[in-house]
């Protein structure tokens, strides 16, 4: 028997619900998933049906969508964060994590949460949903990856301001997004020997000095290391020339130095199919590249593909395990 996905419910007041309906049209038993949540949060009419164990979902796909049920304090309002949403919210991603964690689901898949509801409600204290999983995992250090059919992307730092990244990135912080990353594209994506490009953090790559040391001091020297230690690794590049389509073809993932080095070429080149991946866990965390999107959340115009891209990618990398 296939053992389904989980998919949390995420923010009630965003688009997760309504999305998570369209995935299930358009997925039904080709991806088995169940989502947590309360059956009241989702769209009038949706056929779903209650099962009590996720190894009911894959006979109920075909024709309802499997709903583990999470009764929540409040009912929920299209367009609007409520912080009495923030302990269910919090307790959904909790039994997800459990049941992936003793096999009953294959993966997990996450909807988009809302921080401020979280901290608001229930005195949230994670950075981010990642940092709340690797915390639940017991992990100390994470990845996230944007992957979509045409560009992996990996940044070493992420939700910092711009001037913070020069102090932040370090030789111990870049080796480790460098080794998480090369485990995570053998163990999850069967890639045997991961070729990763790295791009310098300054323009031009520094420019032998130019522009910046940071290419010449410690990152060109960690890469020498990490290559003399078997790593597929090339770079320090400079990023404006590390994504074109004959560059892409050299490399299986890019590290790239702050967030929108990453996330703008990916979002350029498939902004509806890009997935955001956790790497470094010791199961399998996927969810859609967007937020909760509150200003169309609850009109039925919400674009499911993202998420559909992310069950896919769980249910596949669910199966390398």
């Amino acid at each position: 028997m296939t053992t389904p996905v989980a998919l949390t419910c995420g923010e009630p007041g965003g688009i997760g619900p309504e999305i998570a309906l369209k995935a299930w049209a358009a997925l039904r038993s080709d991806c088995p998933f169940f989502w947590i949540g309360d059956p009241a949060h989702l769209p009038e009419g949706t056929p779903f049906q209650v099962i009590a164990a996720p190894g009911e979902a894959k006979a109920v796909s075909a024709t309802a969508m499997p709903v583990l049920p999470h009764p929540f304090a409040a009912p929920a309002q299209p367009g609007t964060a409520d912080p009495r949403h923030a302990s269910d919210v919090i307790a959904v991603i909790k039994h997800a994590v459990s049941l992936v964690q003793t096999g009953e689901a294959s993966a997990l898949c996450t909807a988009p949460i809302h921080k401020k509801a979280l901290i608001d409600g229930a005195g949230f204290t994670h950075p981010g949903h990642t940092e709340f999983l690797a915390a639940l995992a017991g992990v100390d250090r994470v990845v996230m990856m944007l992957a979509s059919d045409q560009l992996r992307v990996v940044p070493a730092t992420i939700h910092i301001a711009l001037e913070d990244v020069p102090a932040t990135l370090t030789p111990d912080l870049l080796e480790g997004v460098i080794r998480i990353t090369a485990d995570g594209l053998r163990d999850r994506f069967g890639i045997a020997h991961p070729r990763l490009a790295v791009a310098g953090l300054n323009p031009h790559a520094g420019e032998d000095g130019a522009m910046g040391r940071q290419e010449i001091e410690w990152i060109a020297p960690l890469l020498a290391k990490l290559q003399s230690a078997k790593y597929h690794l090339s770079g320090p590049y400079p990023a404006d020339t590390l994504f074109h389509a004959s560059a892409r073809a050299k490399y299986d993932a890019a590290i790239c130095m702050y967030h929108d080095q990453a996330l703008i070429p990916i979002k350029t080149l498939d902004f509806d199919r890009g997935v955001n991946v956790t790497l470094g866990l010791p199961f399998v965390r996927t969810s859609p590249d967007h937020g909760t999107a509150f200003d169309i959340a609850g009109k039925g115009i919400a674009n499911p593909t993202s998420l559909i891209e992310a069950l896919k990618l769980a249910r596949d990398m669910g199966r390398m395990i």
